[in-house]
């Protein structure tokens, strides 16, 4: 039998954390995070702003693209391309939505 720990963490959207934070949480390292940042998969709220501050909502992107590189095996670009496409299928299922509410077929 195999039992696995889950953590639960109630994300405010006004919350936000610094990038230590993301890869203390997320299992990824610095550079990880970094490199998700430059990629722009994760952005701080205000990029002029020091330390650079994120919406707790980068946790579950960090989150998910540990468990992406884990799972799959993937490389930097590997994850990049993938979060990136994961995050624009939510865009266009968010845009269907809409769509669909204002036509009244929700």
């Amino acid at each position: 039998m195999n039992l696995q720990s889950t953590t639960v963490m109630w994300l405010d959207g006004d919350d936000v954390c610094q990038v230590e934070h993301l890869a203390e949480i997320s299992g990824l390292s610095l550079d990880e995070i970094e490199d998700l940042i430059d990629n722009e998969v994760i952005a701080p709220v205000d990029p002029a702003q020091s330390p650079r501050m994120f919406a707790l909502q980068g946790v579950t992107t960090a989150r998910m693209a540990r468990r992406l590189r884990d799972d799959f095996l993937l490389d930097r670009h590997g994850l990049t391309l993938a979060l990136k496409l994961l995050q624009r299928v939510a865009q266009l299922e968010a845009e269907l939505q809409a769509l669909r509410a204002r036509a009244g077929l929700a």
